[in-house]
């Protein structure tokens, strides 16, 4: 089955207010904005599960995706389509055995040996960075470059998408190292006009599919 992961809008009440997260949600979705991954680690399970389920409507409306971060658990009760994960959390080979098919499962690494490992456990694309830095995501200034990001593109098979630090002006560089999309937080949340920066972010991966899913 094909898995469009050509742009996912991370989510973040902070950089979205005063406007609330829903509406920045359906201005990226009216834009064609393929996926959407509820990001709150303030938040209790009971919270994210009712953000989880108002943002459900409107992914499904769109015929996007729907992904948590972090919070299996969560996903799974609101009947998201996929959870990311890290390092710190369930390790994907737990996650694949409580997900019925064809629940998705993304992973954190900007390690290609990493990478593979994940991939070979059950992860169906990889979120590596922060690619160009980023001020959003607590990874300590740490800024892994074009180059480190296309290594990990070579190491495995699975769509590999770069986050940290991309807008609209650096999104075809990280096109160009093999990535199937770009994963953004503070570019589209913090966007005076979410629906233009979504478009922009799409324009640099215009022609691509945004990687292909494992099946079943």
């Amino acid at each position: 089955m094909r898995l469009d992961l050509r742009l996912i809008v991370l989510t973040d009440r902070e950089l979205a207010a005063p406007r609330p997260v829903e509406d920045i949600v359906a201005a990226c979705l009216a834009a064609g904005a393929p996926a959407i991954q509820l990001r709150d680690k303030n938040a209790t399970a009971r919270a994210l599960l009712e953000q989880a389920t108002r943002l459900l409507r409107l992914t499904r409306r769109h015929r996007a995706l729907l992904f948590l971060n972090d919070r299996l658990d969560v996903a799974l009760a609101a009947g998201a389509d996929g959870v990311h994960l890290g390092p710190a959390d369930l390790p994907i080979t737990a996650a694949r055995r409580a997900a019925p098919p064809p629940f998705l499962i993304g992973y954190s690494t900007d390690d290609p040996a990493e990478a593979r490992r994940a991939a070979a456990a059950g992860a169906d694309y990889i979120g590596c960075g922060a690619v160009f830095g980023t001020t959003t995501k607590d990874v300590g200034g740490e800024r892994i470059g074009l180059e480190r990001l296309a290594q990990v593109v070579r190491a495995v098979d699975i769509p590999v998408i770069g986050i940290g630090g991309i807008g609209p002006e650096n999104a075809a560089e990280t096109r160009r190292t093999g990535a199937a999309g770009v994963a953004v937080i503070r570019a589209v949340m913090g966007a005076q006009d979410p629906g233009k920066a979504v478009r922009e972010l799409l324009a640099a991966f215009a022609g691509t599919s945004g990687g292909q899913a494992r099946v079943g």
